[in-house]
């Protein structure tokens, strides 16, 4: 299923974006990435295979410019609220929606003055069986 590439990929389309969007974890230096968090289930699910699932998610920056992550962040929510298309390019999911679970918000500063913020997302989607 290629749902998270496909919101990264999503994200990184964000006019004005100040740093592109990873998967994985915050690097050493400045960073933002996303990253599945726990939490997440099926609602519902069909002989066949198919299930309505919803999903947390986290985006994460690091930077010593808070305004800058605060930007990138509030960017990133304001998107994800207008939007209303996600195209899996595996047809594996049909996207529904995504929820701001949280605003953007401070959650450390580490011993080298790098701000650390968080904005997490639920989003609602089926995922198809795999075929073979």
């Amino acid at each position: 299923m290629d749902f998270i590439e496909r919101l990264k990929d999503s994200v990184n389309t964000i006019p004005n974006l100040p740093i592109k969007c990873i998967l994985g974890y915050l690097k050493p230096t400045e960073s933002l990435v996303l990253y599945p968090l726990p939490g997440s289930k099926v609602v519902s699910q069909t002989y066949d295979g198919e299930k309505d699932q919803e999903l947390n998610y986290e985006f994460a920056m690091k930077s010593k410019d808070q305004e800058q992550i605060q930007k990138a962040l509030w960017l990133i929510q304001t998107y994800l609220e207008e939007l209303s298309e996600l195209k899996s390019s595996d047809g594996s999911f049909d996207f529904w929606k995504i929820e701001i679970a949280n605003k953007p918000y401070i959650s450390n500063e580490d011993e080298e003055n790098y701000y650390i913020f968080i904005l997490d997302v639920q989003a609602s989607i089926t995922t198809y069986k795999e075929r073979k």
